[in-house]
């Protein structure tokens, strides 16, 4: 096993976590707060949209069972890449669409995933491609939470389609 970890935002972490927890492949996730400006920012000051944080997900996978292209794939195909600072009904920068490289290889995958999406759909993507810094982990009622909160309305009727969305070849 060659773990590697990812940090990948593309709005609601609650999404993009339940998303990544169901793709094989990956081994951990945990839900936080990456590319801003305050140390250790809590959910209220990142919601608050002036930290420069984005809602974000960390996972370590298994690069032996899933590329990092593969769980780039994943992120495109279950959030809209084209919306600035927007996922459906959540509004703000911390929402952003957003690829945090740990590596110049993830960082070219990135970039090179990203023209071909655009040349295939005639549609610019506003997906940032920098480099991870700092990465703060949300309280704990934040990890794993479509699991914990499945009967919530923001769960079944925003979370779930998320995880209908994930192309099948990429289930566990």
């Amino acid at each position: 096993m060659k773990e590697e970890i990812a940090t990948l935002g593309g709005g609601c972490f609650w999404c993009v976590e339940a998303v990544f927890r169901y793709t094989k492949g990956v081994i951990s996730t945990v839900s936080g707060y990456a590319g801003g400006h305050v140390s250790n920012p809590t959910y209220g000051d990142v919601c608050g949209g002036k930290t420069g944080h984005a809602e974000v997900v960390q996972m370590t996978f298994d690069s032996d069972s899933v590329s990092y292209l593969d769980l780039l794939e994943v992120f495109f195909a279950t959030h809209d890449p084209t919306t600035l600072n927007r996922q459906g009904s959540d509004v703000g920068p911390q929402y952003r669409s957003v690829v945090f490289f740990h590596s110049p290889e993830q960082e070219k995958s990135a970039r090179t995933l990203i023209a071909e999406l655009e040349r295939v759909t005639r549609k610019h993507l506003v997906t940032e491609v920098i480099p991870f810094s700092t990465f703060y982990p949300a309280d704990d009622n934040h990890q794993n939470y479509f699991n914990t909160h499945r009967d919530q309305p923001y769960c079944t009727l925003v979370v779930a389609p998320k995880i209908q969305q994930l192309p099948r070849r990429y289930l566990k």
